[in-house]
């Protein structure tokens, strides 16, 4: 580092920003006395230190004295000039028109990171500055034994501190905007100013200036010799968070060589050039340091040969990469020095910190980017203070570290200004603000919407493919791959028994999946997963139910409802029907929501009890009998005549069958009688295969919703747990398929087809529309498709309004036209060929979307890692259905996987997706008394009687529509979720749209006279600044009155 040019001297162009306030001997400023009694009403019980109460010796010179004295009068002057600067305007005001101004490239707020060193130089022995704590968003202190870093934890700070430095800035040296190359140079500049407001005496310079150019030793260093590695991490931080860096550096190992000049004696040039130590950089925590952060280093210390302190706050310009002085190699772009005489250690420790723990605050943060001069700092330390809470010295013990909250609530309305007739803050209006975007507004013209979604994802479309190379979403479609073969088999084996086997599993394997990879390929929302739904499969019966009783062919005549549904969901897309789902509010989203993840979960239940009676076992067993026990095939003692025409088909007589020695399922299949003491209706008691299935259904369970939480565990490195919460089902899969296996209880397995056709030979993969029905059966056909219109139009957008919600962040938006306009084609592509019908799964999809959750990977010690939102991309889904599609050839292997897991596995996302429905958050108040009540944000607006009331409507309709979902009835189910949103409508009849916007959403107005034009002008920034200007001109008009 090269010696600096005196920067007092000539060249004023490169002059260092200086605060006098502190200093100046000339001030000329006339107070009103309000103002001088409301300057001093803001201290009262505390002491500021003033520079007439410290006592100098070693001075004879009797002007230099005078001097001092006058500079020390002219200091408090300046103190109150600084405090009451803008007499009108409040430290809030103050700091949001400091962060209101245009920045420049060089006061962009960074990410800080501080660091607090300390120093104590006694008795003249050699001393080196020591970290004691460190600041990324939370306070760590170096232990008492002085080998660990301390859990991170909220910081807390004597009031008293607080005061102190603000007292500190007041009277000390303010440097913005210095621009320096080398640690050595800032010294010096800080103690030329130093000298220059005849705050440090000659005597003492050299020796002030040898503390400040002291050694670094940081708490992870180590003895071995790391330079290769500090030198090409610190290369790697300069290019990635420094661009701007001016000054070259040559990387080396070695200090900057001590400056050599005329005042060399003047600036001790006696340092030793030798090679600097280096401390280890600790890799693991430098990843957790955002990238472009920059370094904010707080020296504090005691000096037994000083008489009075030295503060200095100097603000780097550019930001400047000082070797050794931080234990991470950024830049740093703030400096705070106070040196001050011996016996006062503790003091100036509270003070360091104080200033540490100011610097992450937020708000002075940007505060001291953008600041000015000395009183845009102390504007954001007042406004600090004005947000700062005091807890009594008697009901809490200092000591105590306060553990990191799990959620730090937004600064942003410190930063906005108020808002004209009235107090509405910036999370109330995000909380009133609209629900749905832009992407459901009718557009009046033909297929408009469509087009508009087209035009919306294609500049994404590439993107799609792209962000979906991630190791998260290999451990997604592993996991969904396993959950979605399962019900889409079971649903062909469902439908294979109702239909006579004319669409069965193979088919539906094979819909599923040409469906559902068109639709991840072209749909506008590739997050939502297609499924099968109860509905759909109501309608299959009774549509199979008539033809039978009239004799019509049942594939023709659904080929035919399916065109015409098809060609009604066309029209709907064609005159922007979709943008009806706007009136489809949390109200009804969560009474749907809540009740396909009920379904999931009794479901679940009921498949396990359903085993039960596969694998029965014997309540009533006598142990001490059990050698007595056994169970035989026997006649049937009087044959049914179901029975008797097996037989004859089969040319059986039931004299010649050997019974006694038949199998189970030899038994079964001839209808034969199960007799013996180890005999249940269906078989033998089999308590081993029930017994054992129950412990692999709720093992898989509880498995998977501890590997999913093991993220937050405190054992094994950060991206190990992240690996293992990713594939946390994939993984129970895999190790309860590996223990079914070493154990070889028969339990019952998944039946996947293995050969790729047809299940009757009497159908082919195209189906003739008319076949042997008659021709008008094309055109009543009509009617039918009317309900499978309604039927597939609310199943699909209830869930895509789901998957679209705000709380997801989704950043490429939604395309719930295009959506509909897939399911529409493919479900016209299916019934032509003969196979199921998809529509979207809400529990799939919204389990997809919790898989492919982002959150921040450099965060900050003690901070939970913050939701950036979901990885949207078509990979997950395409993979999905493509595997599906060839499981016909992994058939030997998916026989293994047990089927009591798969149930643990549909249980597991039935709870799962029951997290973040607020029904189930105010279900829970019912009885729970007011003080033990969270505290949400609807109790502190909305009475509980009106709560209570919201909640038992919506459970009212949520028992509606399970008792139709689980009857005869529930082929009209989708017209009661349609009725939801009328019911909906009649709320606002008992609640006030206030009440409803912190318990719902608004549903959109349809009379433009409802629109509150005073309202509306007040969000407007227009209004806001016009506001302002005439709070400025009413202020400089009209006297404000003083509190004291």
């Amino acid at each position: 580092c090269k010696h600096p040019v005196n920067r007092y001297d000539g060249r004023p162009d490169e002059e260092v920003v200086v605060d006098q306030g502190g200093t100046s001997s000339v001030l000329n400023i006339h107070y009103e006395k309000e103002e001088l009694e409301s300057h001093r009403t803001l201290f009262v019980g505390v002491r500021m230190p003033r520079q007439s109460h410290r006592h100098h010796k070693g001075h004879g010179s009797r002007h230099r004295k005078r001097d001092r004295r006058a500079s020390s009068i002219a200091a408090q002057q300046s103190e109150e000039n600084e405090t009451t600067s803008s007499s009108h305007d409040t430290p809030s005001q103050r700091v949001q028109f400091i962060l209101g101004n245009e920045e420049d490239a060089e006061h962009v707020s960074h990410e800080l990171f501080t660091e607090l060193d300390e120093i104590c130089v006694k008795d003249g022995k050699d001393a080196e500055w020591k970290e004691t704590a460190r600041w990324l968003k939370f306070e760590e202190d170096v232990e008492d034994g002085g080998e660990r870093w301390s859990k991170p934890y909220v910081a807390t700070l004597s009031l008293h501190s607080l005061f102190e430095l603000r007292s500190c800035i007041i009277n000390g040296s303010v440097l913005l905007d210095m621009h320096a190359d080398c640690i050595e140079e800032i010294a010096d500049m800080v103690l030329d100013h130093q000298e220059a407001s005849n705050e440090l005496d000659d005597s003492v310079r050299v020796r002030v200036r040898e503390a400040l150019l002291k050694r670094h030793h940081h708490q992870n260093e180590k003895k071995k010799n790391l330079i290769p590695i500090v030198r090409s991490i610190t290369e790697g931080a300069r290019k990635q968070s420094e661009p701007h860096l001016i000054g070259e550096f040559d990387g080396s190992a070695t200090s900057p060589q001590p400056i050599q000049s005329n005042e060399a004696a003047k600036n001790g040039a006696g340092q030793d050039s030798t090679q600097v130590d280096l401390s280890k950089v600790d890799l693991h925590f430098m990843k957790k340091i955002p990238e472009g952060a920059e370094a904010s280093n707080v020296l504090v210390g005691e000096l037994d040969f000083l008489e009075r302190p030295i503060v200095a706050f100097v603000r780097l310009s550019p930001a400047v990469l000082l070797t050794g002085l931080t234990e991470v190699p950024i830049p740093t772009r703030f400096l705070f020095i106070l040196l001050g005489p011996d016996g006062k250690a503790q003091q100036y420790h509270e003070i360091g910190r104080s200033m540490a723990t100011i610097m992450t605050d937020e708000i002075f943060h940007d505060v001291a980017y953008k600041a000015k001069d000395r009183s845009d700092l102390l504007a954001g330390i007042d406004e600090f203070l004005d947000q700062v809470t005091v807890l009594p010295p008697g009901e809490w013990d200092p000591s105590i570290r306060i553990e990191p909250p799990k959620k730090v609530p937004s600064q942003e309305k410190r930063k906005m200004p108020g808002v004209p007739n009235g107090t509405v803050c910036q999370e109330e209006e995000e909380l009133h603000a609209e629900h749905h975007g832009p992407e459901l507004q009718r557009t009046g013209r033909l297929f408009g919407g469509l087009i508009l979604d087209i035009k919306r994802k294609a500049p994404f479309y590439w993107s799609d493919f792209k962000d979906g190379v991630s190791l998260q979403c290999v451990a997604s479609f592993l996991f969904l791959y396993c959950a979605c073969m399962s019900p889409v088999i079971t649903f062909g084996g469902l439908l294979g028994e109702a239909t006579e086997g004319r669409i069965s599993a193979i088919e539906s394997l094979f819909g599923a999946s040409m469906t559902g990879v068109a639709y991840s390929l072209f749909a506008g929302q590739p997050l939502t997963i297609l499924g099968s739904t109860g509905p759909v499969l109501v309608f299959e019966k009774i549509l199979f139910k008539f033809c039978k009783d009239y004799d019509l062919s049942y594939l023709s005549l659904r080929t035919c409802i399916g065109l015409w549904t098809a060609l009604l969901c066309l029209l709907l897309v064609a005159t922007d029907a979709s943008s009806l789902v706007c009136y489809i509010t949390r109200f009804t989203e969560e009474a749907f929501a809540a009740l396909i993840c009920l379904i999931f979960i009794y479901e679940a239940l009921e498949k396990l009890f359903h085993l039960g009676e596969l694998y029965p076992y014997n309540a009533y067993s006598d142990l001490d009998k059990l050698t007595l026990a056994y169970c035989k095939c026997a006649e049937p003692d009087n044959p049914s005549n179901e029975t008797v025409e097996i037989w004859t088909e089969r040319n059986i007589t039931a004299s010649a069958v050997p019974w006694t020695n038949l199998t189970v399922k030899e038994c079964i299949s001839l209808h034969g009688h199960f007799v013996g003491t180890a005999c249940g209706h269906h078989g033998p008691y089999t308590p081993d295969v029930l017994f054992w299935s129950a412990i692999l259904f709720f093992s898989t369970f509880f498995m998977s919703a501890f590997l999913k939480q093991f993220k937050t565990s405190r054992y094994f490195p950060t991206k190990v747990r992240s690996m293992i919460s990713d594939f946390a089902v994939f993984l129970t899969i895999v190790f309860m398929v590996l223990i079914d296996f070493a154990i070889g209880v028969p339990s019952q397995k998944l039946n996947v087809p293995s050969k790729f056709q047809p299940t009757r030979d009497d159908r082919g993969w195209f189906i003739n529309p008319i076949g042997r029905n008659p021709w008008w059966t094309a055109l009543v056909a009509s009617i039918p498709a009317l309900l499978c219109t309604i039927l597939i139009f609310m199943d699909q957008q209830i869930t895509a309004v789901i998957v679209n919600r705000k709380e997801h962040k989704l950043l490429k938006g939604c395309g719930y036209h295009l959506d509909l306009l897939m399911v529409g084609v493919m479900l016209a592509v299916c019934s032509i060929m003969g196979l199921p019908w998809f529509v979207a799964a809400t529990v799939l999809s919204i389990s997809h979307v919790n898989s492919l959750k982002l959150e921040s990977e450099s965060s900050a010690p003690g901070e939970q890692p913050r939701f950036l939102g979901i990885r949207e991309q078509r990979l997950t889904g395409l993979v999905i259905f493509l595997l599906m599609g060839l499981s016909v050839f992994m058939t030997r292997a998916l026989k293994l996987i047990p089927m009591p897991v798969l149930y643990g596995v549909f249980l597991y996302m039935g709870v799962s997706s029951l997290k973040g429905i607020q029904f189930f958050d105010r279900l829970k108040l019912f009885g729970m008394p007011a003080k033990h009540q969270p505290d949400f944000i609807y109790l502190r607006h909305v009475p509980l009687r009106k709560v209570h009331l919201f909640t038992v409507t919506q459970l009212t309709c949520l028992v509606l529509l399970w008792v139709i979902k689980t009857s005869p009835a529930a082929i009209v189910f989708p017209m009661m979720v349609l009725a939801l949103v009328f019911i909906r409508k009649v709320l606002d009849l008992c609640f006030s749209k206030r009440e409803l916007s912190y318990l719902d959403d608004l549903m959109p107005e349809c009379d433009p006279s409802d629109i509150n034009i005073s309202d509306e002008m007040s969000k407007t920034t227009v209004w806001k600044s016009l506001n302002t200007n005439q709070k400025d001109t009413h202020s400089n008009t009209t006297e404000r009155p003083t509190f004291n």
